[in-house]
């Protein structure tokens, strides 16, 4: 038996054609059916148009494709003998509002995604405070955001050689009390608990506030070994508290960018990913497993990949992430320059590559550049790893993680754990 269902409030739209057998979901087949042309602006502009451009993908990861756009440029610059580098002030200022970006996407997708998709599963009536807790606490970390990008979204701060904002003290205490805020927040209802005590909790069990809420409903739905994959991870943006690297049964810190490979699916206009021809998850489980967190580690000694040890790495990065943005707030250094370029070249050749990670995983930039514009771009994001149906090998991730769900409410929250984009995904 075959059903159509299509999802919607995931910055777009997609359609999933579900595969029945015995009852259970045997297939499914991922549609992504809006084509956005981004790439296709992008030709024939001049290089710094991108940085304009570019953070107009996406309402929600709009930071990442700007930090992932200009890397690419610096990538290319510096291919072609121009010397570029980053004052450690420019690497916090891009690092704190990336962060931001992250955890913001993190809260919202927790309290307005998953809980009630959950509540949805037990047929519980969704509370409204939840809806006010998401808006209270993404809110206010775009606040601390902002004092640096200068708006939100679609910020265009970042430029080749570091950051156009010169931030002064009062900034910098005005950002470390929105964070403040932020963490009380996490500890009163996220977790009802310190962040010490959290980081001393060996198991889940010891966990309160609206995670153990989270883990009382996903033990219920059986989600510990609902929602598995391939097991396979991989990370490829450079980022002070991640590894990049890929994970597949042992760890390997040696990728090969030649071994990515995109191709185009049947029925939509999203592509798929691939590393040497398989399939590999991205996103905070991913990182999770290649920075070998001890928490997530022990996670996924018991439940593997599956939906549980997904949604429980998303929230336990948004935690440390708070806790690594008090960090590069409290050693900036507001004297140092914040752009070393002075004077970005008129005619220059250059291929680069930029890679950042997102909320949803590793986002890639590529961009070909003669006389100064724009010869090709090209993006691959976090959901054509994660969403795509697959290859003629295998399944694609979230695919294979649907399988053996007993009805499309309990497959679509299995879809959902990946924190799924649309509008990213078809450039």
């Amino acid at each position: 038996m075959k059903v159509k269902y299509l999802i919607e409030k995931i910055e777009g739209e997609a359609e999933l054609e579900f595969d029945f057998k015995n009852g259970l979901v045997d297939n499914v087949n991922i549609s992504f059916p809006f084509y956005r042309g981004i790439e296709e602006i992008l030709k024939d502009r001049d290089v710094m148009d991108a940085l304009v451009i570019t953070p107009r993908v996406c309402g929600i990861c709009n930071h990442a494709h700007l930090i992932a756009s200009v890397r690419a440029i610096e990538n290319g610059l510096s291919k072609a003998g121009i010397n570029i580098y980053l004052t450690q002030k420019a690497i916090s200022l891009r690092e704190f509002t990336l962060s931001c970006e992250i955890v913001h996407s993190h809260f919202k997708w927790f309290y307005l995604v998953a809980l009630p998709q959950l509540l949805n599963l037990d047929g519980i009536k969704k509370p409204d405070n939840y809806i006010l807790k998401a808006s209270w606490a993404s809110t206010n970390i775009v606040k601390a955001l902002a004092i640096f990008s200068g708006q939100w979204p679609h910020a265009s701060y970042a430029v080749p050689g570091g950051v156009s904002c010169d931030p002064t003290y009062e900034d910098i205490i005005q950002a470390e009390a929105l964070v403040d805020e932020v963490t009380r927040f996490v500890e009163n209802e996220l977790i009802g608990m310190s962040i010490d005590e959290y980081h001393k909790a060996k198991e889940i069990s010891n966990i309160k506030g609206d995670m153990a809420t989270i883990f009382g409903m996903m033990a219920k739905q059986n989600m510990k070994e609902k929602g598995k994959s391939y097991d396979r991870f991989v990370v490829l943006g450079e980022h002070p508290i991640f590894q990049s690297g890929l994970y597949n049964k042992k760890y390997s810190n040696d990728i090969s960018f030649a071994h990515i490979k995109e191709q185009t699916q049947h029925n939509s206009k999203a592509k798929s990913v691939t590393y040497k021809d398989m399939c590999y998850e991205v996103g905070p489980l991913a990182r999770a497993i290649l920075v070998k967190n001890d928490f997530i580690l022990n996670l996924h000694d018991k439940y593997k990949d599956s939906a549980l040890t997904r949604v429980y790495a998303r929230l336990d990065e948004t935690i440390r992430l708070l806790v690594y943005m008090k960090s590069l707030l409290a050693n900036l250094n507001v004297k140092e320059l914040s752009c070393t370029l002075a004077k970005m070249p008129k005619a220059f050749e250059a291929s680069g590559v930029g890679i950042v990670e997102a909320a949803r995983g590793s986002l890639i930039h590529q961009s070909i550049i003669k006389d100064g514009k724009i010869q090709k771009y090209n993006i691959i994001t976090p959901t054509q790893w994660n969403l795509s149906s697959g290859t003629q090998k295998e399944a694609g991730v979230a695919v294979q993680a649907m399988k053996g769900s007993v009805s499309i409410k309990e497959a679509t929250f299995v879809f959902r754990t990946f924190d799924v984009c649309s509008v990213c995904t078809t450039q």
